[in-house]
């Protein structure tokens, strides 16, 4: 991303450095009367009522679906996701947004509770304009749990996609208005003083998905106004390998979740503890499947790993890893650097003297550590202020008793974190402040309001 004397925003190809394209930075000072649009429609798109809004937003689902190759080509283009990866984004994000516009419907119906004296009703109300403030790691599928929620309760959306994915924040607002009401949702591009500007507006709630910095400084901001705010914030996942593991499917998993996505994803796994009676074997097998990993130009799709989204964050992870070697870590394999790609790297020798186990990286660097027991690897896994995923590889009854006493919001046992559908995406400690998706993370978008009548007693006329 670069801004320009013009004030546009050029979007930059990180693996070639070429511009993809450009939209107009929105200037801070116009953010109050974009705001105040928002509520003048939000009174209308409101009173269409859930039913409306359902019927009208249900065509969004197959106009996703048309345009999602473009859409996938974009992420590729705009943050260097590997075409398999950004592909699986799009599609997935457009296959899923007919079920998750239902699942809003339903968690936002009312219901009804009574005891002997009082009838009540529980309704789940807009709370008015809300913001989404989305990153570029998953730039269709974080706005779009931000979004598609908010909108189905009756809130009318400003949606600020990343600096440094523009294009398909655009891309992905141009669908949904071809069906909204003007002024529903609008869009807003620009960095950090947009950001602050929204923040500071007349708004009901921000939705925000970034670091935990920037997440505690939002809080901050509004907490005056005690405006809501659903934040998911950064992680430090850890991966726990039992004694008892499938050590191969155990290290594919490491693999898998150290790399993806260039190790660009909040529930990465940036940690692994393992049991030191199967650490040998366990640490050769990632080694050999990491060198599987095809790392190149993102667009052919027989590569697996593509560059880091900007120099910036290619320079975070670099220093972090140098500081590990000098700290004593001992590197396996990778570690070769040229523009802004970064073999992937595997670490052995970790330890919690080393600021890279204590850091959310966000890089393509595997970080193994053993342990002597379960005791020890689970007060190792949670000496973390995240808590976001984490995953325990063992036998099932074995990982779901060490599961039980780790403290993120979502844990994996012999899987990643991810929940069944209609759970929510929810992080602990310092990793999230409310939740989003599934029927619980909906209703996070909504006030509740209760309406109680009195039940009086019939009596017979004699």
């Amino acid at each position: 991303m670069t801004a320009t004397a013009t004030n546009t925003l050029e979007s930059i190809n990180p693996a070639t450095g070429e511009v993809v394209g450009s939209v107009p930075v929105t200037p801070a000072d116009e953010i109050s009367a974009i705001v105040s649009k928002a509520t003048a429609a939000q009174h209308e798109w409101n009173a269409l009522g859930l039913e409306g809004r359902l019927t009208l937003m249900r065509p969004i689902a197959d106009r996703l679906i048309e345009v999602a190759p473009k859409i996938g080509r974009l992420i590729t283009s705009e943050m260097g996701k590997s075409t398999p990866e950004a592909q699986g984004e799009a599609t997935y994000g457009a296959s899923k947004f007919a079920s998750e516009l239902v699942s809003a419907f339903e968690a936002f119906q009312p219901e009804e509770m009574s005891d002997e004296n009082t009838r009540s009703i529980l309704y789940r109300d807009a709370l008015g304009v809300s913001a989404a403030i989305t990153p570029w790691n998953f730039p269709m599928l974080m706005p779009q749990q931000c979004i598609l929620p908010s909108l189905m309760a009756g809130n009318c959306v400003i949606f600020k996609p990343s600096e440094e994915t523009p294009l398909v924040g655009q891309a992905y607002a141009d669908v949904l208005n071809e069906f909204l009401p003007e002024n529903v949702l609008q869009i807003v591009h620009g960095a950090d003083d947009q950001g602050k500007a929204l923040v500071a507006s007349d708004i009901n709630l921000v939705a925000f998905t970034g670091s935990r910095e920037v997440g505690s400084k939002i809080l901050t901001a509004c907490g005056p106004e005690l405006k809501r705010v659903v934040l998911e914030l950064g992680g430090k996942d850890a991966l726990i390998v039992l004694e008892d593991a499938d050590i191969d499917a155990a290290a594919s998993f490491a693999v898998q979740n150290s790399f993806r996505n260039s190790g660009q994803v909040c529930v990465s796994t940036e940690r692994i503890y393992v049991d030191e009676s199967i650490a040998d074997d366990f640490e050769t097998l990632v080694i050999e499947k990491t060198k599987d990993w095809k790392q190149g130009d993102p667009t052919d799709e027989t590569v697996k790993i593509g560059p880091m989204v900007s120099s910036m964050q290619r320079d975070i992870v670099l220093a972090q890893l140098e500081q590990a070697l000098k700290d004593g870590a001992v590197l396996r394999c990778g570690g070769e650097t040229k523009d802004n790609y970064i073999e992937p790297t595997v670490l052995t020798g970790c330890s919690h003297d080393m600021q890279i186990m204590h850091d959310e990286t966000f890089g393509p660097i595997c970080c193994i550590q053993r342990f002597e027991n379960d005791a020890q690897a689970v007060i190792l896994a949670n000496e973390t202020p995240y808590g976001l995923g984490g995953a325990v590889y063992g036998e099932t009854q074995h990982a779901m008793n060490v599961a039980r006493k780790l403290t993120p919001g979502m844990v994996g046992i012999n899987k990643g974190c991810g929940g069944s559908e209609g759970t929510p995406w929810v992080g602990a400690c310092q990793s999230g402040y409310g939740y989003h998706s599934g029927r619980d993370g909906h209703r996070q978008f909504t006030q509740v309001r209760v309406v109680s009548i009195p039940i009086h007693e019939m009596k017979p006329n004699y």
